[in-house]
């Protein structure tokens, strides 16, 4: 098993650190540092009280729990978050854009697992421009089904 080492800065004391649910799961889960209310069909930042020091070449994607929508009617608000490797100064905090998808508030608590975070490979791509594309046409969306 490949390790990586994340260095994380609380920003306050009683912060929850990251944590994996179980020794097979592939992302870990990030909780809530401060109440937040969600209003109905709003969006709003829940803050994680965290630093992350991501390694260069590499981002942190921020991603829904899967029981997140079902049980709270919460998703990310822009289908996952990304936290770049430069992004880690002393207030550079690690907050969850969350959408509610519901018709009442919200309530997210102080210690409540909102999201999960996974560490990824970002390489630098080198792009060059041809003057025609020379793939077949595909049809676009959904046309392999046909």
């Amino acid at each position: 098993m490949w390790h990586m080492t994340l260095t994380i800065t609380r920003l306050a004391p009683h912060v929850s650190l990251p944590a994996y649910g179980t020794p097979g799961a592939a992302a870990f889960d990030l909780a809530a540092s401060a109440d937040t209310v969600v209003p109905p069909h709003g969006i709003a930042l829940v803050p994680t009280g965290l630093v992350v020091r991501v390694p260069e070449g590499h981002f942190l994607a921020i991603l829904a729990r899967s029981s997140t929508p079902l049980k709270r009617g919460l998703i990310v608000a822009n289908g996952m978050g990304v936290v770049d490797s430069d992004y880690c100064g002393p207030t550079d905090e690690v907050k969850i854009q969350v959408l509610n998808i519901t018709d009442a508030p919200v309530h997210v608590a102080t210690g409540d697992r909102i999201a999960q975070g996974m560490v990824l490979a970002a390489p630098r791509v080198t792009f060059i421009e041809a003057t025609t594309a020379d793939g077949p046409s595909r049809g676009g969306f959904g046309s392999t089904g046909r």
